[in-house]
Parts: C-alpha cells; structure tokens; sequence
C-alpha cells in the first residue's frame, strides 16, 4: 500500500494517514475495508503501519473471552504509540461506553457511527471527545454495517475514487491484496442459539441485494481477486427476508460466472437449513467450490437441543453421505464446542463417534465459555473448568489425528490449487484447493510438473497430491487451468 508525501491533516481529516488493525473474522475484514473505503472516499490516507499513521482504527471482535483479550490487548498496543486510538466492530458494539470507560485513551465507536466515520475520526484528531454508545439489543433494532444500503442510500460521490476505475464502484477499498476475497451475502442472525451473543450486537438477519452483491463480485474481480468467499454469519439464511428461499441458488452460478473468477466458496452454513435443492447447487454448480463450511457444533442430541439447535449424529453423518454422494471428493470442516452446561461424558462419546465417522478435513474445537447476555450463561449443569480443558485438549488431539488421515487419503487423487504465493524463481508456490479455505483450513506446497515451467499469483492448476503433512497437501503442477490475468495490487 502506497504512502503519501507528509501532509498536514485538516480539520475534517483530509490528508489525516490511518492505519487498520482487524482481528476476528473474515466479516470483520470486509467491514474494516468498507471503513477504509469511506475513509479514503473522503481524504484521509490508508497506510500498513501504526507508527506512520495518524490514528489508528482498530476493529474488533467480541465472539468468545480469548478474542476479547485478543482486542483488549491489541487496543492497548495501539494506544501505547501515542497516536490517536479508534475502537470499531463486535468488540466495541457490544461493550460501548462500558469499553471506554475501562480504557479512557481509546475512541470506541459503535457500528451507528459507521455512516458518518469520516467525521467522528475528524473530530478525534482534533482533540474532541467523541462519545460512545449505551449498549442495546440488536435484535429490536434496523440492522447495521453498512445501514445506508437497506435504507437505499448509497452515495454515489461516496463511491468515486474507490477501487479500479472502471467497472462497478462500491463503498470499499481492499485492506489486503492477493488473489482471494470475502464478499458479504448478509448481516446480522434470526437464530437463538444458547450460547451465542452475536445477535444482540449485530442485529437481525438481512440480505443484501442480489444485484449489489453481483456488482461487488465485479469489483473484486477487477481488482485481481479470482476466488470470492461468500461470508454472512449465517449464509444458508439468504434471500429468506427477500421472499425467495431459493435466491442463495440462483445467485450462485451468476457470481461464478462473473469475468475473472476461478472459483466461488460458500462459508457458514447451517446445517438445521440445509434444503436438498441448495446442497445440490453447492456441489454440482460449476465454479463453485466442492466444500462445505458446516456449523455443527456438537453431535450429541441432548446437548444440541440444550443448545437450541438441531440434529445428532446420526443426522449429521447422513448429511455429509448426501453431499458425498454429489461430491465425492468433498471437503468438510466444522467447528464444535466442548463442556457445554449439562454435558456428559456419553455426550463426548456422541462426539468422537461422529468425528471418527464424518472424514472432516479441518474442525475447530471451542472449550465453552459464558458469555455476557446469553441463554447458556443461566443455565445449571456447568463443567468445571478443569473438565472442559481436559476434554478440549482431548477432541482436539483426536481432531489432529483424524484430519492428517484425511489429508493423506487424498495422495494419489487430482485437486484443483489457486496459487497465493511463489517463490521468487517462479518454480514453486502455495496455495489451497478447493477443499481449503483460506485462512482457517490446510494449504497446499505446490512443485512444477508436467507443461507447468513457472506459477504466477492468481493461478489456476491442476495438479496431482504426492505428499501430506497434517492437514497440508504436497502436490505436483500438471497444468494451468485458468492462468491470472489483469492482476491489480491493490492499493
């Protein structure tokens, strides 16, 4: 990201430098660039580092205790270089004047200050006192990040100066680069899950429009992305407040055939929502990757209906055979919660039987917490905490084991890499198949093979699986089959 000559901030900001730290999730990291993009739509300038900016902007996340502290302390670096500090996200929404009372060097901002950023940031260069928020259910309330686009009132001078300059413009602009992006479907949750707090801060479920969320697709193709990742805190849930339950599979196949995307992904899916007819679409709709980012928590009956969600194993199991039998090379992954209130150790056999049964390629294994405001919180039954840890550490080792035999089950068959980095000869690289998500699953070490002399950023490959190393593939390059074009380094 380029850094401009020394300017003078004015007084409403322009020429003001700010840098972005963003923790949690891949929502998170969108919101962060939808910031930047109001931002720099208004004069100030984005640069990498904290020590270069003028303010700082930290986003948040307040999902669980560890990414708490994880904020807490970010915040409290930031602060420590004596620049202006600036708290958005859940961390902040969720926690408001009772954040900025705890930490009285730090601006914290609620998501009904996103509209008018530009302003606040303004006012706390100035020296201002910016003042937070009482917090408040969402749930009861419009919903928010970015509020403008339900209400229609998207500016259009907003837009100008954001991202390439031809093409769709959209109230954005791309943190990080690379060939690999998250696209917002939606914001906000209609479920009740006992142990989740995110809908009283992020509000009830909406659904972006269809037609701005293909335009975004556009945008982020023109700007080198070649796989959009489909992200909302609860993506099976689309359309359902448009009146269109089947609008998630209509709108796949138009997103996968936006000029310049390799490859769509689908992530956070419930599976209490998963109709036949989007299964199918998922897995047999072409560009759309063979993967499914399934949220099943636990796999014991009783402690799922304790938690207000649905299914066993028994269900789950059948699931993933539904799926297989679309796709047989599928990849799977799952996050579960252990030492939920009330469970057993019958509950923890439920969940072993289903892991040693499901062929997961990557599970994310959660010791429960309370959590402010939530049903779990209240309820009798709590595993102690020496408990939870032992039967963490336990699923967790089980886990390692299980997806390491998946993965080199794999050597032998034929996977489809997109190239996220080379080496600087050009000789080899990295990257993830379509059974890997970024970020949060196993990678691929690619070697040149076959008519491939050299990889390029954004690639496209066939290539056969020679190698595992726990969750990771080695694999040979056999040949191109989409090479990167018009690649743009963002920024």
């Amino acid at each position: 990201m380029a850094v401009s000559a020394e300017v003078s901030p004015s007084e409403n900001g322009r020429g003001a430098k700010i840098a972005f730290l963003t923790l949690g999730c891949a929502r998170n990291e969108v919101d962060s660039d939808e910031l930047a993009g109001r931002l720099q739509a208004d004069g100030y300038v984005l640069v990498d580092d904290a020590d270069d900016a003028d303010a700082v902007m930290v986003n948040t996340c307040g999902f669980v205790e560890a990414a708490k502290a994880d904020s807490i302390e970010t915040l409290l670096a930031a602060a420590g270089t004596h620049k202006p500090t600036v708290a958005v996200g859940c961390l902040a929404e969720r926690y408001g004047n009772q954040l900025a009372e705890a930490l009285p060097e730090t601006t914290v901002l609620g998501f009904d200050h996103y509209p008018t950023i530009s302003a606040s940031v303004a006012a706390v260069l100035r020296g201002e006192t910016v003042e937070s928020h009482e917090p408040r259910d969402r749930r009861a309330l419009l919903p928010i990040s970015p509020v403008e686009r339900r209400a229609g009132l998207i500016r259009e001078d907003l837009m100008a100066g954001v991202g390439p300059a031809s093409g769709p413009q959209v109230m954005r602009r791309r943190l990080s680069g690379g060939p690999v992006a998250a696209l917002k479907l939606a914001t906000g949750c209609d479920r009740r899950c006992a142990f989740c707090a995110i809908p009283s801060f992020r509000g009830a479920f909406v659904s972006r429009d269809p037609q701005e969320v293909l335009a975004e697709a556009e945008w982020l193709a023109a700007d080198g992305v070649r796989e959009i990742v489909l992200v909302s805190e609860n993506s099976t849930s689309y359309g359902k407040d448009l009146g269109d339950l089947r609008a998630l599979e209509k709108l796949l196949p138009q997103i996968a055939g936006t000029r310049g995307i390799a490859r769509v992904r689908v992530a956070y899916l419930q599976p209490a929502e998963m109709r036949p007819t989007l299964l199918e679409a998922l897995l047999t709709t072409d560009g759309i990757a063979k993967y499914l980012d399934l949220s099943f928590q636990h796999a014991s009956g009783p402690v799922l209906r304790r938690m207000r969600r649905f299914g066993d194993r028994e269900r789950f199991v059948a699931l993933l055979d539904q799926a297989r039998a679309f796709a047989p090379e599928l990849g799977a992954r799952t996050n579960v919660i252990v030492g939920f209130p009330g469970e057993t150790r019958a509950d923890v056999r439920e969940l072993v039987l289903f892991l040693e049964a499901a062929r997961l390629d990557a599970v994310g294994v959660f010791g429960y917490s309370d959590e402010d405001g939530t049903e779990a919180a209240t309820l009798p039954g709590k595993v102690p905490a020496a408990t939870i840890v032992r039967r963490q550490r336990r699923i967790t080792d089980l886990v390692e084991e299980l997806t390491a035999r998946r993965a080199a089950a794999r050597i032998g068959t034929e996977v489809e890499v997109l190239i996220e980095d080379v080496a600087t000869d050009g000789s080899g690289g990295e990257g993830r198949s379509e059974q890997q998500a970024p970020e949060v699953d196993g990678s691929c070490l690619v070697r040149i093979g076959g008519t491939v002399d050299r990889l390029h950023v954004g690639d496209l490959v066939r290539a056969t699986v020679i190698g595992s190393d726990g969750v990771d593939l080695v694999v040979d390059a056999v040949d191109v089959v989409s090479a990167a074009t018009n690649l743009v380094a963002s920024g």
